[in-house]
């Protein structure tokens, strides 16, 4: 027979059992919450080929990494060579003429333009133009990607 007291202490394990998932899937102290970035504030480190702003590398609620940072490129310059990568990206233009490589073809695009680069298929970037072009990276973990990379 089941007495009041089992009743209270399987209501006592159940109510600490749901405080206790809720609070696990609650974000931790290094989880991004939501956030504004002011370009006027992101500092600009020198780079081979123009220049980087870091802007954000941390993990949030549903991914497990999220990064996201902004490069300037000089003219007919190239930050790097074509390469490829499991994670997938995301490259707005904010300024400039940029010619995307993707998988051999290329494309040139302008300010507000958007590319977007799937995972592990071959890309790069070029400034296409005679005037620093900048264009922002968003690249993004799931779950288990970073572990499976290692």
């Amino acid at each position: 027979m089941i007495t009041r007291r089992d009743w209270a202490v399987a209501a006592v394990a159940a109510c600490t059992t749901l405080v206790t998932v809720a609070w696990a899937q609650s974000p931790g102290a290094g989880t991004m919450r939501s956030m504004v970035f002011d370009w006027s504030e992101l500092k600009a480190a020198p780079t081979a080929t123009g220049e980087r702003r870091a802007i954000v590398d941390a993990p949030t609620a549903t991914l497990d990494r999220f990064t996201i940072h902004a490069t300037t490129v000089g003219p007919h310059l190239a930050s790097h060579d074509p390469h490829r990568h499991p994670e997938e990206e995301l490259i707005i233009v904010k300024e400039g003429t940029i010619e995307a490589m993707q998988n051999g073809e290329t494309t040139v695009v302008g300010p507000g333009s958007v590319i977007f680069e799937a995972s592990n298929e071959l890309h790069g970037l070029k400034n296409a133009g005679d005037t620093p072009a900048t264009y922002i990276v968003v690249k993004w973990w799931p779950p288990g990607m970073l572990d499976a990379a290692e």
